[in-house]
């Protein structure tokens, strides 16, 4: 006869040591505040990147291409660097970003909404353009 087929044997589980774990807690809980110097509480300041995270637009499609397409037009000079406060050209930088630009438009073909692909499109032509017209010089 195995075990599994005598009704006699039964399975008992000790739930006690769960009790006993969880006062041993509250006690040492109680113990460490007890112990510890009592303090007012006080807010904890804001670091600055939290602060700001209110002013922040919501991550979209065209947040994104605005970005890189504000990176190109400042590497050609169109946009002064805000840490110099003078324009620089850099085309390699601008050709690197409107690149990117490229890239994103052929990897979302057919995946975006019409408002989507026409910012696309259209600041991808104004980039293509105005680094055609800087590099002429």
């Amino acid at each position: 006869m195995t075990d599994e087929q005598d009704p006699e044997k039964k399975i008992v589980i000790d739930s006690d040591w769960k009790d006993q774990v969880r006062q041993e807690k509250e006690k040492l809980q109680g113990e460490s505040e007890a112990e510890a110097p009592v303090k007012s509480p006080e807010p904890e300041p804001e670091s600055p990147a939290s602060a700001d995270m209110g002013q922040f637009p919501p991550a979209d499609f065209t947040l994104l291409i605005s970005m890189l397409a504000t990176q190109a037009f400042s590497a050609m000079g169109h946009i002064p660097d805000p840490a110099t406060g003078k324009a620089a050209k850099q085309p390699e930088v601008a050709k690197h970003m409107i690149d990117f630009l490229s890239v994103l438009e052929e990897k979302t073909k057919g995946n975006l909404d019409p408002q989507e692909k026409a910012a696309l499109e259209s600041v991808l032509h104004q980039l293509r353009m105005a680094y055609v017209a800087v590099n002429q010089d």
